[in-house]
């Protein structure tokens, strides 16, 4: 391990622990928040979930962006290269002096409205993923700013920045899943009962003279089954209901066994 990932390590103690003992987003991330500009020395840090109307953008200092601020921002971010990296790109630990230089940074349409504003001179910047939202995936932003007085960030910050990457996007993922799958509809007893046949070999002709119906109500039962299966025809459908006898059966409480 280099020596710059040895002090990251070092400096991310503090942080895991929290993450290993969380248990919801809303009491987490107040918390976290100073932890991260412990582990990512700066003057400022600002968490954006994306999209997520549940969980807004949240910063540290609690004041530190207006509204004008804001919309300032979103008017006109996609000019910027280092925003785009993080919102739309990658997202992996990524310094603005990576990208620009300080008069190319000055010279963005929305620096005086939006990056002066609160005192952000020097950048580091990444995104991870962060479970669902309503089904849909959602990420986090996560940017610390240094104030034109404090040094650029080193090659030590960004090893922290990409070790709580990881972290941050599996604890996040725990406690954002996606939503349950729909459950399947439940194969009915007479289903159950024609595919448990099926599935030892009888033809449709056999399997109706030993449930007693006829041959083209044992057609209509498969037809049902297949489309809970999700299968196309006999063998698959055998096939199928021979891997579920194996596991949970999913057939009315009364199905015969």
């Amino acid at each position: 391990m280099s020596a710059a990932a040895e002090v990251g390590l070092r400096r991310i103690l503090s942080v895991v622990d929290l993450l290993i003992d969380a248990v919801d987003e809303d009491t987490l991330v107040p918390a976290l928040l100073p932890l991260l500009l412990g582990a990512l020395p700066g003057d400022s840090v600002i968490w954006s979930p994306r999209p997520d109307p549940a969980h807004p953008l949240r910063t540290l200092p609690d004041d530190l962006l207006s509204q004008d601020v804001l919309d300032a921002f979103d008017r006109g971010w996609r000019c910027d290269s280092f925003v785009r990296h993080t919102r739309i790109g990658s997202g992996t630990p990524l310094l603005r002096s990576a990208l620009q230089t300080t008069g190319e940074f000055h010279a963005l349409p929305f620096y005086a409205d939006v990056y002066r504003s609160f005192g952000a001179e020097r950048q580091l910047a990444m995104s991870f993923p962060a479970g669902y939202v309503a089904g849909v995936p959602r990420r986090v932003s996560v940017v610390v700013s240094r104030d034109r007085h404090g040094s650029e960030f080193s090659d030590a910050d960004l090893a922290a920045a990409g070790l709580l990457r990881t972290r941050l996007s599996r604890v996040l993922g725990r406690l954002a899943p996606p939503a349950p799958a729909p459950a399947r509809e439940l194969v009915t007893d007479r289903e159950s009962a024609v595919l448990g046949l099926l599935a030892d070999g009888l033809t449709n002709q056999q399997i109706a003279h030993r449930l007693a119906i006829s041959p083209r109500t044992v057609d209509k039962h498969l037809e049902h089954a297949y489309a809970k299966l999700r299968v196309a025809g006999r063998v698959a459908a055998a096939n199928a209901w021979l891997r579920r006898e194996t596991g949970p059966p999913e057939r009315g409480p009364h199905a015969p066994a």
